[in-house]
Formats: structure tokens, C-alpha cells, sequence
């Protein structure tokens, strides 16, 4: 199913993603605190708490978590997906949906144990949607809905994946996926991680997955003496990679950006993090910052 990635990069693939994600005036945008109508940087920091205080819902099917002022500055906020592991529920990851949440995003979280199909990650889009056009609503023309991101861990790594497929999706963030998804039915950026030490999720069964993402830019990280379960709680090791993906991805941020992207690019020599790290040809195509 063709996505808003390959949309929006016609022929000039690379090229065009970049100026989507830095055109000024983008409604997620990054800028200095305080600028009107930005999300405000975090530096290189990505694992320390953001700039906003936090809210949580807790509804029947979702569960949200959202910057308190949404829009304090003209602001709009993008949006992260989320599924669950199998059997578990948001809770388990809350201090790592609430740091996403501390940067500026809104996050979506279904609150099904049983994550794969992606369904209820997709209908979180939906509610967003409706409460963004809702004057009652304190969603209400503060959510960004062009750029929007698909996460998740074990299963709901794989439904990060599937849910990929949705066309408002512009990136997945598979966190040790299990392997019921096929990469070759979403066509946009994803970020793979997975633990050296998972023996729930194998590493080899993670890059399996990167390796047939050839047809996006994709990386691929394998987190150092991780297992399976060192992502829930505030998300361990995985917090700040994952906080800079979505910058870069969904806020266009340069700093976020240095850190995957480039000949020096951050991530890319920092082996007290990773075990394992690669980069596929369409990212190594993408440039590092530009200032």
C-alpha cells in the first residue's frame, strides 16, 4: 500500500523527506524555547525529561498521554501510536509513553493485550482525529496529524510495523518486534532495536526484519546486555534513540538528525550503547545536519 513516505518522495526519495520534515513553519516544528508555534529543542539530551508537563487518560480503549499546555505557544503536537507487548497493558511502558510525551507528542496507546493487527493502534488516529475537529474537545486544533509515527514493543513491535501500512503513518519504531509482520507492506522510515541478550526476541530475528526493509531507509540498533524486558518501565537504554528518531521524524530537529544520520553521526560509533548497529543505503543517502 503506497504510504505518505513514497508520496511525498516521488522520485527525489531522500531529498524531499528532509524538506518536509524541515520546511519552516511545519506545524511540528522544532525551535528555542518559548518560539511561537514550536515544540521546544531538548539539545542532544533525548532521555532527559522534555520541557512539557504530562497528562494521562485512561479510557476504554486507548489510554493517552499528552503534554498538559497542548498548544500553549501555537503549538500543534505530532502523534505516536503504541502497542503492547502480549498480555501486557500501557501501564507496564507508562514512564516511556509519559517521556514521549514530556517532548511534545501525544501519545495513543491501545490498551489491548493482543496488539498484532494493529486495529486498535489505528483507531487511536481515528479518536485524534475527531477530538482535534471537536471545539469541546482539549484536543481541539492542537494535534498534528501530518506526521505521526507507529511504536511498539514484541508484539506491538510487530504492530508497529503493521501499522505502518495505515497511510498516516511516516515512521515505525519497532521495539524488539515479534515476527508475525512483513516489512515489504509498509514504505516508510523505521528504526529496528532489538537486545543482545533477548532471548524472547533474538537479535538475528530483529535484523531479519531490517534486512528486508532495503526499500526504506531503515537502522538498525542492538542495545548492549539488554534482554526482553529492558524497555518497559521508562524504556532503559532504548528511552533516548528512540526519543531522537521521533524528533527527527516527526519535529524535523537538526539534533535529532546528527545522531542517525551522516558520516558522523552520533549513534553510529557509540559502542557503550549498541552491540550491534547498521544502516541500510537509502539512510546512509540521508545527510547529517546541515548547520
Amino acid at each position: 500500500m503506497p504510504g505518505r513516505t513514497s508520496r511525498v518522495l516521488g522520485g527525489l526519495l531522500l531529498a524531499a523527506a528532509l524538506a518536509v520534515c524541515t520546511a519552516p513553519g511545519t506545524a511540528g516544528a522544532v525551535g528555542e524555547a518559548g518560539a511561537t508555534g514550536t515544540i521546544p529543542s531538548v539539545g542532544t539530551d533525548f532521555g532527559r525529561t522534555g520541557p512539557y508537563e504530562v497528562d494521562v487518560d485512561i479510557e476504554a480503549v486507548h489510554t493517552f498521554y499528552y503534554p498538559r499546555t497542548m498548544g500553549r505557544s501555537g503549538e500543534r503536537h505530532p502523534v505516536v501510536i503504541w502497542g503492547n507487548g502480549t498480555g501486557a497493558v500501557p501501564g507496564v511502558y507508562s514512564s516511556l509513553l509519559r517521556h514521549w510525551a514530556s517532548q511534545g507528542f501525544i501519545v495513543a496507546a491501545a490498551n489491548t493485550p493482543t496488539s498484532n493487527f494493529a486495529i486498535s493502534m489505528r483507531a487511536g488516529i481515528d479518536v485524534l482525529e475527531h477530538r482535534n475537529a471537536d471545539p469541546s474537545s482539549r484536543f481541539h486544533g492542537k494535534v498534528d496529524l501530518d506526521h505521526i509515527a507507529s511504536a511498539g514493543h514484541s508484539q506491538g513491535g510487530a504492530a508497529a510495523v503493521n501499522a505502518a501500512v495505515d497511510p498516516r503513518v511516516d515512521t515505525a519504531v519497532p521495539i524488539q518486534p515479534g515476527p508475525l509482520t512483513d516489512p515489504d507492506l509498509m514504505d516508510e522510515p523505521v528504526f529496528y532495536l532489538a537486545g543482545q541478550r533477548d532471548l524472547t526476541v533474538w537479535p538475528a530475528l530483529v535484523k531479519a526484519l531490517y534486512r528486508d526493509s532495503d526499500h526504506v531507509p531503515a537502522v538498525y540498533g542492538e542495545v548492549r546486555g539488554a534482554g526482553h524486558l529492558s524497555s518497559i518501565g521508562d524504556g532503559g537504554d532504548f528511552r533516548a534513540p528512540t526519543t531522537a528518531w521521533l524528533r527527527y521524524w516527526l519535529l524535523g530537529d537538526e539534533n535529532a538528525r546528527g545522531m542517525f544520520f551522516g558520516p558522523d553521526c552520533g549513534y553510529c560509533a557509540d559502542d557503550g550503547l549498541w552491540s550491534g548497529w547498521d544502516r541500510n543505503a537509502a539512510a546512509l543517502e540521508i545527510p547529517g545536519p546541515t548547520a
